[in-house]
């Protein structure tokens, strides 16, 4: 659902923010989730020139908010020069419907502005078609209330005309693209099977980057792996996953993937979509869980993290986790992790050391015997694993190493 620029002279859309506080939510919660929302509104290009909320204990089943506050979002959007009314939840078509027909105006919810910031940041392909299937699984069972107008203009009686059948042609459309985006989406992922299966073949250890939306993760991987990935203090800003190598301390070579960032109130419906995206999250031989130990939220956005892991069915990973902006002030107190600043690059010889550790503990000792004419097995031992003696002798190499145990099966005939 695209943002309309309504004044051709200002970029920006001017928007009414509604807070929903439901029944038994704190109001810390409810004050965090509101301040997000203002941050999601500003990164989707929107401005917010008006806030209301409300607390309720069920939604209406109609118009998710009371009678009460839709009348008085009503007088506010009559006085106010507003665009749109954006609410901090998720409605439902009908809700949704309801509240554009009471108010006259474009109403947009949680998922529908998260969606139009991943719209605006998706580059590769594939995040191009999860995108657009995203969007149109969102809109289609909305497409009634966007023809309503066709109702207003031809009356109740007999109005079974240009609106209806226009209606009905472009559900068939919708319907047409959804199937080809799934299966020009599966074509990507057989693609995306078979570049893992080569990375694989020289398969370097996988440590994927997770945390809640600009907790800093971009940075320090661009600090890390000396990457050029985008980083700007938005929500959102990286969407697409990038894999860099990135060699340790011990000399072993790993990989490093960048991905989306997590944030509350997440839409199932969006991770759904986004499965792919979290591939190299689902591959990875270890997590490393960026905080911003400088949010007054921390806490909270850890637990939306280790929820949202839960879901994707990946909270049995290793996990490594840095406390980062430690420059800018620390709220994290008797949590175990690793204070960092990805920024000035403080704290990252212990992170990698770290990483070490961890690829040692899943390692076995094994001794090869080398041909002089194998110095790639060599290579890829000092690369892949912990190398602890190296003999140079008349017949051959003597190596005594630790290493992952399907690497020693690998190179078996070699064993001594």
């Amino acid at each position: 659902m695209a943002w309309a620029n309504l004044k051709p002279s200002d970029n920006e859309e001017r928007v009414l923010m509604t807070g929903v506080r439901r029944k038994g939510q704190s109001r810390h919660n409810f004050l965090a989730s509101s301040q997000e929302f203002n941050r999601l509104i500003d990164t989707a290009g929107g401005v917010v020139v008006e806030e209301t909320a409300q607390e309720i204990e069920h939604p209406h089943p109609k118009t998710f908010l009371g009678k009460g506050k839709v009348t008085e979002i009503l007088e506010r959007v009559s006085q106010a020069s507003v665009d749109s009314v954006a609410i901090d939840d998720e409605l439902t078509p009908t809700q949704n419907q309801h509240l554009e027909r009471a108010w006259d105006l474009k109403v947009v919810d949680r998922t529908a502005v998260i969606l139009h910031i991943f719209a605006k940041r998706a580059h590769t392909k594939e995040g191009r078609l999860q995108v657009e299937l995203a969007q149109l699984q969102y809109i289609q069972p909305r497409l009634k209330g966007l023809w309503s107008h066709f109702s207003k203009q031809t009356g109740g009686i007999g109005t079974r005309g240009p609106g209806e059948t226009q209606l009905e042609v472009d559900r068939r459309r919708v319907r047409e693209r959804i199937a080809l985006l799934r299966r020009r989406l599966e074509d990507v992922e057989t693609h995306r099977q078979i570049h893992r299966l080569k990375r694989e073949a020289i398969p370097y250890p996988l440590f994927s980057l997770v945390g809640y939306t600009n907790a800093g993760k971009s940075t320090l991987f661009n600090t890390m792996t000396h990457a050029e990935v985008f980083v700007e203090d938005k929500l959102f800003a990286t969407l697409d996953p990038i894999v860099r190598r990135l060699k340790l301390p011990s000399g072993r070579q790993v990989l490093l993937a960048d991905t989306v960032g997590f944030i509350r109130k997440l839409p199932h419906s969006l991770v759904e979509s986004f499965k792919a995206t979290f591939e190299e999250i689902a591959h990875a031989d270890c997590l490393i869980h960026v905080v911003d130990a400088s949010d007054p939220e921390v806490y909270q956005q850890m637990e939306t993290v280790a929820q949202v892991l839960v879901e994707l069915g990946l909270n049995q990973k290793p996990m490594i986790t840095v406390f980062n902006k430690k420059d800018q002030g620390f709220g994290v107190n008797g949590s175990q992790g690793i204070p960092i600043s990805a920024l000035h690059g403080e704290g990252l010889e212990q992170l990698l050391s770290q990483m070490d550790v961890h690829l040692r503990k899943n390692c076995q000792k094994a001794r090869f015997f080398l041909p002089h004419t194998r110095g790639d097995i060599l290579s890829t031992l000092y690369s892949l694993g912990h190398v602890l003696e190296v003999q140079h002798q008349p017949e051959g190499i003597e190596v005594a190493c630790e290493i992952d145990p399907k690497f020693i099966k690998k190179y078996q005939e070699y064993l001594v």
